[in-house]
């Protein structure tokens, strides 16, 4: 883990190779205070950012849903996926808009 500065955390459903599945839960499914760890220890020689050489900090983000068991008692929703209907009509729309 020495070289790895930011570790996020999704479910296994998230294609974490699509951007706006990773940035929709990120948005959706963090809470700052309780879901952002940060850490100190060895770092990459070449990392810039350090404040010493070798020394630095290091982030985690819990961007999954939560459990009860994990303390979380309000409903968690369902995920909303639009009809494939509506999403071809809108994507059909963009270009008339001038928006592609």
């Amino acid at each position: 883990m020495m070289f790895t500065k930011i570790i996020v955390v999704f479910d296994k459903e998230v294609d974490v190779q699509d951007l706006s599945q990773v940035l929709w839960r990120l948005g959706n499914n963090v809470d700052p205070k309780r879901d952002v760890v940060f850490s100190e220890g060895p770092v990459d020689a070449l990392d810039h950012a350090a404040p010493l050489a070798g020394y630095g900090s290091k982030m985690g983000i819990d961007a999954t849903r939560k459990w009860p068991e994990e303390g979380f008692t309000r409903p968690w929703p369902r995920v909303i996926d639009m009809d494939p209907e509506i999403k071809r009509k809108v994507d059909e729309l963009w270009p008339r808009l001038g928006l592609t």
